[in-house]
């Protein structure tokens, strides 16, 4: 594919060049899941000597049956935890590490699927954020003040989708793997030529947080908080660096759909290397300790914390009971956007993540993200607190498989 810095080839955006890659720079900063700037180690994960989590019994696997526990759902017992990390990898906003007390809750095993999405729109008629014309008043706190609106005929319904270049390039500019779309969107993920035929267990992605919480709402569930995200990814394990331990592999067996840098660098995606990048079926590696697969990798995960790069370091001594987050955003090492400017969290990595310049398949790496952007690596899953459930008319929760 040809890398690109405006949404589409059309003359008529010429004039405008300037605003469409800041467009472009916001979303992917805000929500590309890549560091902000060259990692100062490049060494595969696996040969770190690295440390050994606290031991503990092998947490037991609780799923729901419909009647003891939603369908596609799994216990988890919560407890306390160090969340965050202070580990060689560990970025500034994933500082200091912190207590943390959560309550049990029941997680959805794996990502929100194609086929469950499919069910929920066949079911409610609902329109996506990529499927609808792009709203101003959205998108503009997300740019410099004073940038001008462009022409409505300009505001295309799309989404940023990875394109990836045909040869190694320097990686300091994102316009040059990542493309604003027009006709993207959850059903085409790569644009109007593709789509997800044969991906019914896929994770769906082209998903913005609006979305995900108008899914959430018809199944009776909820996105996780960070907390409650972060305690369910490390799996029962104390400061493992990957949810499944220490290291990158075990047994030579991949743990995660990371990128695999050894068979091509990043962001390289032409034929000759082997084709784009994407997510594979869920339950494709292996479960973590509480049953939960693809925590990290495979795809980005939302959550219902409003990001905050410093909120780690503003939490008080001592054990934080169910923290819900801060109360609003701030991201100063974002140049393109407001420091203020509305995110959301993101959680675990994607398909996209690896040692050249992502490092963020660990279960205490956090991203912002504009709330109305959808990409092409970002989804989610939804929990349940017991109490809701139990309290629910009949206990029935929406679970498509």
């Amino acid at each position: 594919m040809r890398a690109a810095n405006t949404a589409t080839s059309d003359s008529s955006y010429a004039g405008h060049k300037k605003w469409l890659l800041a467009v472009f720079v916001v979303v992917i900063c805000a929500g590309g899941g890549f560091l902000a700037g060259a990692l100062s180690d490049r060494q595969p994960a696996a040969t770190r000597a690295e440390p050994v989590p606290t031991a503990k019994p092998a947490p037991k696997v609780v799923e729901g049956d419909g009647e003891h526990g939603p369908v596609a759902m799994v216990w988890i017992p919560g407890g306390e935890f160090l969340m965050g990390s202070d580990h060689q990898f560990a970025q500034p906003n994933e500082r200091p590490t912190h207590r943390v007390r959560v309550t049990g809750f029941w997680m959805d095993r794996t990502h929100v699927t194609n086929a469950q999405f499919s069910t929920f729109v066949q079911a409610t008629g609902y329109v996506t954020t990529a499927e609808r014309k792009p709203d101003w008043k959205a998108l503009r706190v997300q740019l410099p003040e004073g940038t001008p609106k462009p022409p409505d005929s300009q505001l295309v319904p799309g989404a940023m989708v990875f394109v990836g270049t045909e040869t190694q390039v320097p990686l300091n500019d994102y316009s040059q793997w990542w493309r604003y779309v027009p006709g993207a969107n959850w059903r085409h993920p790569e644009g109007p030529g593709s789509d997800i035929a044969g991906k019914d267990d896929h994770p769906v992605v082209q998903v913005s947080y609006e979305d995900a919480q108008a899914y959430a709402h018809w199944a009776g569930k909820r996105l996780p908080t960070e907390a409650e995200w972060e305690f369910a990814a490390r799996g029962g394990l104390e400061q493992a660096t990957y949810t499944w331990g220490d290291q990158f592999e075990v047994n030579g067996q991949k743990m995660a759909n990371t990128w695999d840098t050894s068979a091509r660098h990043f962001p390289v995606v032409s034929a000759k290397a082997g084709g784009a990048a994407g997510t594979s079926r869920v339950k494709t590696f292996p479960a973590n300790g509480y049953g939960l697969y693809d925590m990290t990798g495979n795809a980005w995960q939302w959550v219902s914390d409003w990001y905050r790069a410093d909120y780690f370091s503003q939490l008080a001594p001592g054990v934080s009971d169910d923290p819900r987050g801060p109360n609003d955003s701030y991201d100063p090492s974002d140049r393109y956007t407001p420091a203020n400017a509305p995110k959301r969290v993101t959680r675990g990595g994607s398909f996209l993540c690896n040692v050249e310049y992502c490092l963020s398949y660990r279960p205490s790496a956090r991203r912002g993200n504009d709330p109305y952007n959808p990409m092409s690596h970002i989804g989610f899953r939804l929990v349940v607190s017991e109490g809701d459930r139990k309290s629910a008319a009949g206990g029935t929760l929406h679970a498509a498989r």
